[in-house]
């Protein structure tokens, strides 16, 4: 049972993420982007905290890990939710997810280039597989693609990056810190830089004294985004990660279009059509023949076995 945890936390995540869908779409009719991340990330760091007083989670970080894991952090949450938002407001939510979905790609290319692991073929097929099924559901969704804002694309390719990038920055981190470690501090550093955004952008319009009026009406979305879709979905992802290749760990976040696909039809009532089965079935088959046709696993935690990081 236990050597298919990472795999039930992968498809963990991809429902959580493709929930989130919903709850984010709603609370940008009432909240700036930047507004909007930085109540979820200051819930997800309340959150963790009163964990840590309650005595469930037990996180001992000295400003070296913080240090240590600032790269990570930048790449996610900071850099990736900055060029993302950016790149949706220039484009849209379905341009956006079609290049969103090749983040996969970037994870494999970075996996050998950084960490040496290096897919077989099958999984090349397979990981192809799954980003075409999103972006054959997403072009079908929406064909007028056409005349694209050039700086929202190279925004969203920074969005790629950025996400191919904590995908290897996360599997490296695994060597030495805990998935909740990783999580903690990525929380942490997306509370500190996103309110910091959101409190300038408040006190250049003169409405600081409204910064958390919203909470009244939109608490269970912030506490769904910040608690559920930051850290239980972080720490699931970060986990996967640690236990898995970088590339197979990736191909779940494309499971994320599925998910949001399905809470559409049940919560929303919306059709389900032929192009989105077609495409589903080539995500479910991509993210299964990219696992199922892994190599035996090198452990990547040999270094484990000699030292014992102090924060294990």
């Amino acid at each position: 049972m236990i050597r298919y945890l990472p795999y039930l936390a992968g498809i963990g995540v991809a429902l959580t993420w493709g929930f989130s869908f919903m709850f984010t779409r709603g609370a940008l009719d009432y909240l700036a982007p930047f507004h909007l991340l930085g109540l979820r990330f200051a819930a997800a760091v309340a959150a963790m905290s009163l964990l840590r007083i309650l005595g469930i989670i037990n996180i001992k970080v000295v400003p070296r890990d913080y240090f240590n894991l600032l790269p990570l952090a930048f790449f996610q949450p900071i850099l990736y939710f900055a060029t993302e938002t950016t790149g949706v407001l220039l484009t849209s939510a379905s341009y956006a997810g079609m290049m969103i979905a090749i983040i996969p790609i970037f994870v494999a290319i970075l996996a050998v280039l950084v960490l040496r692991e290096y897919p077989n073929r099958l999984q090349v097929f397979f990981i192809i597989a799954s980003v075409a099924g999103v972006i054959f559901i997403i072009y079908m969704d929406t064909q007028s693609i056409a005349g694209v804002n050039p700086l929202g694309t190279l925004a969203l390719l920074g969005a790629v990056v950025a996400a191919a990038c904590y995908n290897i920055a996360s599997r490296k981190a695994s060597v030495d810190y805990k998935p909740i470690h990783t999580t903690w501090v990525m929380m942490v550093v997306g509370a500190v830089v996103f309110n910091a955004i959101s409190l300038f952008q408040h006190l250049s319009a003169g409405k600081i004294g409204i910064y958390l009026t919203p909470l009244g009406e939109l608490w269970t979305t912030v506490i769904y985004l910040g608690v559920i879709s930051s850290v239980a979905a972080f720490f699931m992802y970060n986990y996967v990660l640690s236990k898995v290749t970088a590339a197979q760990g990736s191909v779940f976040a494309n499971m994320v279009t599925v998910v949001a696909i399905a809470a559409g039809v049940v919560f929303r009532g919306e059709t389900v059509f032929w192009y989105q089965l077609v495409g589903t079935a080539a995500i479910l088959t991509g993210v299964w023949g990219t696992n199922r046709f892994a190599p035996a696993p090198k452990e990547y935690h040999e270094a484990e076995a000699v030292l014992e990081s102090p924060n294990k």
